[in-house]
């Protein structure tokens, strides 16, 4: 089990919720390795719930990641107030085990809402672990939505195959 699975599984016995976005959601539509889209983190978009957010920071630490805000570490304690303040400011937390996981916790989807985005989910069970996923629509959506440059670029780039692949 690789260290991401490792991560959603601590993250389901604590009942955090959470959907894959972004490019690495859209490689688990992805059919062969011929259609896997490169990218270097995973995007983990999580409901502006405080505790949610705590649970998650645990279970990361627990699996050995260190959590970063910006370019520092998130700072202590990792508590209720802490949580609190981030979810406020919608910010980005990022985990890493410095191995090659990097992880963004994020509380934004350009065009969406958490909960439209958990209820419509897709689960992908890769050996043994259910991993929530935004809808494939969702994340073209969100992505065009975003506009930016990078979004962009994907998009054009990788036009036919991501309709080749929602076609499916």
């Amino acid at each position: 089990m690789d260290a991401f699975q490792q991560l959603v599984r601590e993250f389901a016995k604590g009942g955090v919720r959470f959907v894959v976005i972004r490019v690495w959601g859209a490689n688990y539509y992805a059919m062969s390795g011929a259609t896997l889209f490169a990218t270097e983190d995973r995007d983990l978009f999580l409901p502006t719930d405080a505790e949610n957010l705590l649970t998650a920071w645990r279970a990361c630490e627990s699996v050995g990641l260190q959590l970063w805000a910006g370019d520092e570490p998130l700072g202590k304690p990792l508590d209720r107030f802490l949580a609190d303040r981030v979810v406020e400011r919608k910010a980005l937390t990022k985990a890493t085990d410095d191995k090659g996981l990097e992880v963004d916790l994020t509380l934004v989807m350009a065009g969406f809402e958490f909960e439209g985005a958990w209820r419509e989910r897709r689960v992908f069970r890769v050996e043994g672990v259910e991993i929530p996923v935004a809808r494939l629509t969702h994340i073209v959506t969100s992505k065009a939505k975003a506009n930016r440059p990078k979004d962009r670029l994907f998009l054009e780039t990788h036009a036919e195959a991501l309709k080749d692949l929602m076609d499916d």
